[in-house]
């Protein structure tokens, strides 16, 4: 019997053709299922492939006799019931490096475009108005960094925040090794005292930061205001 294999939310269809290479019959989904979708479209299949939108409880678990596997198409696997999963004997996977550079960049830009106040010049230019004036605004070179989750993307963005000159400091639940100059700090409040800004990289999981318990946080990068910061 030829092997199944459904890949939902908009996965990249070099999966598709490496898994229809290897014998599978595929089915693609744009979007992301419910509990009750899944559990309808589920039966037969073999191996399953989701984003972040899809959870994979006990339930579909349960409706899913023929899963072997389950590949996550992104970092985290906190969407999925990975204690039934392992009882089933189905095998989790994920890609824990699948967008850490993305993020970095992102994280980075975001902050610079805080430091030199571009959201405010934008908005003043879509209204008509030219604003010469560098008043507020900084370079991020010599400001101080924190970093909230010194994990794959945490650590990334460290070492390039490093090569632009911020000093990096950072707060992580585990026991992390420090890159480059980056200093460990030793508690979360430590951190935010001393920090001009601040990129958060943590999820919801037990023994995360309390704080920011919601969902999940990673890559979400905030500042604190650059009138703020120290000329």
């Amino acid at each position: 019997m030829t092997a199944r294999a459904l890949l939902l939310e908009n996965i990249h269809p070099d999966a598709s053709a490496r898994l229809a290479k290897q014998g599978y019959e595929v089915d693609t989904l744009t979007r992301a299922l419910g509990e009750d979708e899944l559990i309808e479209a589920i039966g037969g299949v073999n191996l399953l492939g989701i984003r972040s939108g899809t959870q994979i409880t006990e339930r579909v678990l349960d409706a899913a006799p023929d899963l072997v596997a389950i590949g996550a198409f992104c970092i985290g696997v906190n969407q999925v019931d990975v204690a039934a999963a392992s009882r089933r004997g189905v095998a989790v996977f994920n890609a824990p490096f699948s967008n850490t550079r993305s993020v970095v960049e992102l994280a980075l830009a975001e902050i610079i475009a805080m430091a030199r106040r571009l959201p405010e010049k934008t908005t003043q230019m879509h209204a008509g108005h030219w604003d010469k004036s560098s008043a507020g605004s900084h370079e991020v070179r010599g400001r101080k960094l924190g970093i909230v989750g010194y994990g794959n993307i945490g650590t990334q963005l460290s070492n390039v925040a490093e090569a632009l000159g911020l000093r990096v400091i950072f707060y992580d639940t585990a026991d992390r090794l420090a890159h480059g100059t980056a200093r460990r700090m030793p508690t979360l409040d430590a951190l935010l005292e001393e920090a001009d800004v601040v990129s958060l990289h943590v999820d919801g999981r037990p023994g995360r930061p309390p704080r920011w318990s919601r969902g999940t946080a990673s890559g979400c990068c905030t500042t604190t205001s650059p009138a703020c910061w120290p000329r």
